[in-house]
């Protein structure tokens, strides 16, 4: 699983971790160690993501199934009209082993930078 981490400045970071077991069952909007991607001392929390074939999460679906719902504005909708609404499949709001890519902001960061302990994870 991949884990998009975007800081206080606007950055963001990928890191790559084997660690998803220890996500799986977390909801978008909730908090995690980041000790558990290898970024010790920092909070982070859930705001989204993406399954294996690019499908979103969203927030108002409960669950890590896949449904197509009615949306009329959100991620992948353009309205052309007013009131228009389209048909789209999008991913439950808890974290399952399906994810491929998970977004996250920083909560409470830690005493060291981010660019210093994944720079530490390569060597």
């Amino acid at each position: 699983m991949k884990v998009t981490v975007g800081d206080n400045d606007g950055n963001t970071h990928q890191v790559e971790t084997e660690e998803s077991s220890k996500l799986a069952g977390k909801q978008i909007g909730e908090t995690f160690d980041g000790g558990i991607i290898g970024l010790e001392g920092y909070e982070l929390e859930i705001t989204g993501g993406s399954d294996k074939q690019g499908f979103p999460m969203r927030k108002s679906i409960e669950g890590t199934g896949r449904r197509r719902i009615l949306l009329d504005s959100g991620a992948g909708i353009d309205a052309e009209e007013k009131g228009e609404r389209k048909r789209k499949s999008v991913r439950g709001n808890t974290v399952s082993d399906a994810i491929e890519q998970l977004n996250t902001t920083v909560v409470d960061e830690g005493s060291e930078s981010i660019e210093e302990l994944l720079s530490e994870d390569e060597e």
